[in-house]
């Protein structure tokens, strides 16, 4: 098959993430098994206009902001030069509307939508953009085939209008060789916590930075590190100093690999405090390296984490409830290791290969015309 994705981002951007990730662990097998794979995607300075990324042709088409209108252009084109099978649609920012560009079969796939929290991000003539563009989907797509990454994007969906029978759960996969546990990385003493991510306003990074200078009013040798990079990093620098947690709370920016492994199997949980998520790939690392996640109860993130099993959920925007489990898991070593093997067990249940095989399937059946609720698995 010739296979034509559209989304503003490839891996090599540097504002890419878990979205990015997920697209390219799935269709850089897909090309592996002998499909031509093209995506249109925005330009970054430094980038290439065109290069091959894991086995994909990745064709870069302006900028961060101007893609919205360049893009639309690139993938006319692209119809018309690569005469692609199919199109696969990637909707994790604004939506691009493939439907209105070509006749061409359409495989819309959905981390999550923003809903009203883009309103917590940019600003509001930005987020009403972003509300109004996926308000249209229901009717842009009517025709499209879905595939959410987690039930509670599948429900979004299905709550927007989208036929529940059009839409294929395909939970993202784990590299459980490299991300696993290690007997010579034990806990960290004193204990840590760490937050794995971009540093994005809507990520609710602030509220576990709260939750960290209550639970030190019980036990002060407890500290975080917060890894990755993003514009609201100088904000949250303010409120850890503002809060006292200057020397208590690490931000190490982008970190290496080796790092990531190494605070991942350190820490008492990873911790993920966002109102909203696709899935979280970052939990499945950490599960996989036999580490609980403490979460918010929020869509994406009470799929990917187990409540009570594989980590804890506690209500979003409540650092009063998160650092009672913070200090809960850390005056129980025992919970923590039964909560890191049951999470070991579930990351080794997800495999990149079974979802790049599953989405193969649904592509080649659309191509052929042939794909229904019952081959979509929905």
């Amino acid at each position: 098959m010739n296979i034509l994705i559209a989304n503003w981002q490839d891996l090599r951007n540097p504002h890419a993430g878990g979205a990015e990730i997920h697209l390219f662990e799935l269709f850089s097998r897909i090309a592996a098994r002998g499909h031509r794979v093209r995506l249109v995607c925005s330009g970054f300075d430094g980038g290439l206009a065109e290069e091959s990324v894991d086995g994909i042709e990745v064709h870069r088409h302006g900028g961060r902001h101007s893609f919205a209108l360049l893009g639309w252009r690139a993938i006319r084109r692209a119809v018309r030069a690569f005469a692609p099978d199919v199109i696969v649609d990637d909707i994790n920012k604004l939506p691009l509307m493939t439907p209105t560009l070509t006749d061409r079969p359409v495989y819309v796939i959905v981390p999550h939508l923003f809903g009203t929290t883009a309103f917590d991000e940019v600003s509001w003539p930005m987020a009403a953009t972003v509300w109004a563009a996926e308000r249209a989907i229901p009717w842009v797509y009517r025709r499209a085939w879905f595939h959410a990454i987690s039930d509670s994007t599948r429900d979004d969906l299905v709550g927007r209008g989208i036929p529940r029978e059009r839409i294929a759960v395909v939970y993202p996969g784990v590299d459980s060789h490299h991300f696993r546990p290690d007997a010579a990385t034990p806990r960290a003493d004193p204990p840590r916590f760490v937050y794995i991510g971009r540093l994005k306003r809507y990520k609710g990074v602030e509220f576990l930075i709260q939750a960290l200078a209550i639970a030190r009013r019980d036990r002060p040798d407890l500290t975080l590190d917060v890894a990755g990079s993003g514009d609201d990093r100088p904000r949250l620098e303010a409120i850890a100093r503002a809060a006292g947690l200057a020397d208590a709370v690490r931000f190490r920016g982008f970190v290496d690999e080796p790092t990531r492994l190494r605070l991942l199997r350190e820490s008492v949980a990873n911790v993920f405090p966002s109102p909203k998520e696709g899935w979280g790939i970052t939990v499945m690392e950490a599960a996989a390296c036999g580490t609980p996640s403490l979460a918010s109860d929020s869509p994406g993130l009470r799929d990917s984490v187990r409540d009570g099993r594989t980590g804890v959920l506690v209500p979003h925007r409540d650092p009063a409830a998160l650092a009672r489990e913070m200090l809960r898991l850390v005056a129980d070593p025992v919970l923590v290791e039964r909560l890191g093997r049951a999470a070991r067990t579930w990351a080794e249940q997800l495999t990149w290969d079974a979802a790049a095989a599953t989405v193969e399937g649904h592509l080649a059946a659309l191509a052929a015309g042939t794909l229904t609720a019952a081959t979509l698995g929905s």
